[in-house]
């Protein structure tokens, strides 16, 4: 039973090879087999190839069949659950990059791997029926596909790998020349890093798209000629885009804007977020997100580089000691000052500038304080919480809009000859 078995399996493996996975055309007589008889003859086969098989046998075959998928289900899920555990023991400090770059990592990983164990399972399944796919594999159509999928699989995996540690590489770079930098040049190595890093990923994705035409057999060098003169035709059209990249490239390099920077581009403002090679991204108090092209922003405020201002106008009523108010904004200036918790953050004593405006309901006294960039927010409210309080103690009114109804004076005879 054991070599009429093997007979049928050697049987039923020349005729699927020969017909199906060779490509190969059988004539019979004078005439070539159409495809629904090449169909049938298989079908034929196989029937035959059963029909050979002892129930034991078959129900072996069955047994196999179900369990290797189930044990490519529970190798998954061995393989998932150690991954996890690796990416939770990765060395170094927590952070939100961390955690997101292990996390892909985990991802990708455990692809490649299903990918190598499920082709693993379809090679062994032929096998428990008597197909044996070695010798399709090696040679013929059956070898340039395997060696074609290997190599572009390698090729994608490598570059994977190439740009996560070309990124991991940057960060280091950067994080280590940050440390070292004064907080000015900090910032600028802060919008520096992501560009530097965007640059490097462009040139890894251009040399594997272009091993990868290789690995199918395209000619690189009429495809780089050909992509040299579409460049061309694009730079001549994409002069805005051109503008955008140039914009940008002397922003940063003059150290005009960088992230972390607040600043206002027309009539919207915020905290920089990020800044591409095309855009300049701001994030303001609400959430919102305003992205702009460099060709656009034409004109930019920065509120925080170096030192920044906070200006004070305050308004009291015209009854109050104007000198006496100027001296208590003073003493209350030189208090904060004194304190620790934002004595660090102001760089010079309150600036009394003097009467500025008389207005409607009140005398407008206008002063400022210098203050380290982004603080100037913190130290005003804090100044003018205190400043209110000061007021109330000297007895200065601060006045609020009012309105004084007069009535028109009018004599006893006017009113005979209105009732008249």
């Amino acid at each position: 039973m054991k070599s009429r078995n093997n007979k049928l399996c050697n049987q039923f493996y020349c005729l699927c090879a020969a017909q199906i996975y060779l490509g190969q055309t059988t004539k019979i007589g004078d005439e070539t087999m159409t495809a629904s008889e090449k169909l049938l003859t298989f079908g034929h086969s196989v029937w035959i190839y059963l029909a050979g098989l002892s129930p034991l046998a078959f129900a072996m075959n069955i047994c196999l069949t179900v369990a290797l998928p189930l044990l490519f289900w529970v190798g998954t899920r061995l393989i998932t659950a150690g991954l996890r555990f690796a990416v939770h023991r990765v060395p170094g400090p927590p952070s939100a990059e961390k955690k997101v770059r292990t996390s892909r990592a985990m991802r990708f990983s455990n692809q490649v791997l299903k990918v190598v164990l499920g082709a693993g399972l379809l090679f062994l399944l032929p096998g428990i029926w008597g197909l044996d796919l070695t010798p399709w594999f090696a040679g013929g159509l059956g070898q340039q596909a395997v060696q074609v999928i290997a190599g572009l699989s390698l090729l994608l995996i490598g570059a994977v790998v190439a740009l996560e540690i070309s990124a991991l590489l940057i960060n280091h770079a950067m994080g280590r020349l940050r440390a070292q930098a004064a907080p000015r040049r900090a910032k600028q190595l802060d919008t520096l890093g992501p560009i530097v890093r965007s640059g490097v990923q462009i040139a890894i994705g251009i040399v594997v798209f272009l091993t990868m035409f290789g690995q199918l057999g395209v000619q690189i060098g009429p495809l780089i000629a050909g992509a040299g003169v579409a460049g061309v035709a694009i730079g001549f059209g994409a002069q805005t885009l051109v503008k955008d990249f140039l914009t940008g490239f002397f922003l940063i390099i003059e150290d005009i804007v960088a992230v972390g920077d607040i600043v206002r581009v027309g009539d919207s403002g915020g905290q920089v977020e990020e800044m591409t090679l095309r855009t300049i991204r701001l994030r303001d108090f609400d959430g919102t997100l305003h992205v702009f092209p460099y060709s656009e922003a034409q004109i930019i405020h920065n509120l925080t580089k170096t030192f920044s201002y906070y200006v004070f106008d305050l308004q009291v009523s015209y009854e109050s000691n104007l000198d006496r108010a100027m001296d208590v904004m003073r003493e209350t200036g030189a208090a904060l000052q004194r304190e620790a918790e934002f004595g660090d953050a102001i760089l010079e004593p309150l600036e009394v500038v003097g009467v500025d405006n008389l207005g409607d309901s009140g005398v407008v006294l206008k002063a400022r304080i210098k203050t380290l960039p982004i603080q100037q927010w913190r130290i005003g409210r804090e100044f003018n919480r205190r400043i209110k309080l000061a007021f109330d103690a000297a007895g200065i009114d601060i006045p609020y809009p009012h309105m004084r109804v007069v009535m028109p004076k009018t004599d006893r005879h006017s009113k005979e000859e209105a009732l008249a």
